[in-house]
């Protein structure tokens, strides 16, 4: 959140905390303003009625790297300073199955949880509580799940890299997707809303 200005040595690390502070605070604002404190609204996305969180998160995501490609592009951003999490394949299909399964089934992640929380929501808390919960669970079973956990290693996979392409061209590909799951997102909607 803070890169580049942390790693610029704009502020230190007493600063940084205050301003992911802040930034969480604005976070958790608009995901309730946008009504994703609410899990009604979230496991509307799974009945097609209503496809607020696919819009939100494809236009967070696409917001995020035009930002970043031109911010690269202009040299204000040193895109080798930008953490990428290695690919491990299988354990993270896996957690993503899990997190899925629980999203659908709860109607909550853990952003929109802590969201709900804030605002009064115990089905929310319970997802709360489940985090620690979970986190213990998976640290204590970890020994037995390592050869797992670490299966399927590839390194940092970027889309440019996987498919041999430039950068540029696929930041415009994946422009042009979000637009054309926005308007398919618009028309699924009208198609699935009650009558």
């Amino acid at each position: 959140m803070n890169t580049p200005f942390y790693k610029y040595g704009a502020f230190g690390d007493e600063t940084s905390l205050v301003v992911a502070f802040v930034i969480g605070i604005g976070f958790g604002f608009f995901l309730e303003r946008a009504g994703f404190g609410s899990a009604r609204k979230l496991v509307s996305q799974f009945y097609l009625n209503d496809l607020a969180v696919f819009k939100v998160m494809f236009t967070a995501i696409v917001t995020a790297m035009l930002g970043t490609t031109y911010l690269a592009w202009m040299g204000v951003l040193d895109l080798s300073l930008v953490y990428l999490t290695p690919t491990v394949l299988w354990p993270q299909l896996v957690g993503g199955l899990v997190l899925g399964i629980g999203f659908v089934i709860g109607g909550y992640c853990p952003g929109t949880s802590v969201a709900s929380v804030a605002t009064g929501r115990l089905d929310g808390l319970a997802f709360v509580l489940g985090l620690p919960v979970g986190t213990l669970l998976f640290a204590e079973a970890f020994p037995w799940i390592r050869g797992f956990y670490e299966n399927g290693s590839v390194g940092v996979q970027t889309l440019p890299g996987v498919f041999d392409l430039p950068y540029g061209l696929v930041v415009f590909a994946v422009v042009l997707m979000a637009l054309g799951g926005f308007a398919g997102a618009s028309w699924i909607e009208k198609k699935f809303q009650p009558r």
